[in-house]
């Protein structure tokens, strides 16, 4: 990848490059390389956690694809669209159902397994094994989910391509995100966390632990196997004091290896809407 990444890097730093023929088939070749799930903007650290590595020059050549895609009309039955983007195709081969109206860009990763109910992923995102995408959630570009991730009905992934050293939202395996729960700035939900309904957490939002004695707080950041629900903290500003939005951890869900005794568990113990 060091050729593909100095030929990428070169004409991010000189767009003049883009009129070469070796730096479109370098973007381009990235690209087919993400759709294929070969190359992740994003992967995961040799320890478990947080440590995810980015790659910068990865979600460069994102960037850098649309400007040398040509605006083009596609027409799918009765529908029309005008876009630059091709949409992913061949999901019999990939092991991918997708319900009408269903759509993922072409350079998006859709592992074996996932089902995607009508609902959108967008380029560079990528899409673990067995991962259920609901109806009308969107999975921005970028976004890394995990395998056996359920997305539930309007949810939010929110992408991220620039500043491009920023993290992109992660979330980790077997977790459960709750209905119209919103995800974005590079936040992080650790594996099997479940998310209840309506949730918002971007980078900075501050997550507080509160089955302690005293409170543990986090910021963008939902460790392994918690319990979330909405929350809201004071805040003093010049016109009084407001309650603004933050998320609390109010339990863990119990480790099983059957998941979804466990998930359903969590729910119950904790009363946590989905």
């Amino acid at each position: 990848m060091s050729e593909l990444q100095t030929l990428i890097e070169a004409a991010w730093n000189d767009r003049s490059l883009l009129q070469q023929a070796a730096t479109t088939e370098a973007i381009q070749h990235v690209i087919e390389e993400l759709d294929k799930g070969r190359l992740r903007v994003a992967q995961p650290g040799a320890t478990e956690g947080a440590n995810w590595q980015v790659n910068d020059w990865v979600k460069k050549a994102v960037i850098l694809y649309f400007p040398i895609r040509q605006m083009e009309t596609i027409e799918v039955g009765p529908f029309e669209f005008r876009d630059k983007m091709q949409l992913k195709a061949n999901y019999e081969q990939q092991g991918v159902r997708v319900v009408p109206p269903a759509v993922a860009r072409y350079g998006a990763y859709l592992a074996p397994g996932v089902i995607m109910m009508p609902s959108y992923v967008n380029i560079g995102a990528w899409v673990g094994e067995g991962t259920m995408v609901d109806t009308w959630a969107t999975v921005g570009s970028c976004a890394q989910i995990g395998a056996g991730v359920h997305l539930s009905g309007g949810v939010g992934i929110g992408g991220v391509l620039e500043p491009v050293q920023a993290a992109p939202v992660i979330v980790e395996d077997g977790a459960f995100v709750g209905s119209r729960s919103i995800l974005v700035e590079g936040c992080f939900v650790g594996k099997e966390a479940v998310i209840g309904a309506g949730v918002t957490i971007t980078g900075s939002t501050r997550i507080i632990d509160v089955t302690g004695a005293e409170p543990k707080e986090y910021r963008g950041y939902v460790p392994a196997r918690s319990v979330v629900i909405p929350g809201s903290l004071p805040k003093q500003f010049p016109a009084g004091e407001y309650h603004v939005p933050c998320a609390l951890i109010i339990g863990q869900r119990k480790p099983s290896t059957d998941l979804k005794t466990s998930l359903n568990d969590a729910l119950r113990e904790h009363n946590v809407a989905v």
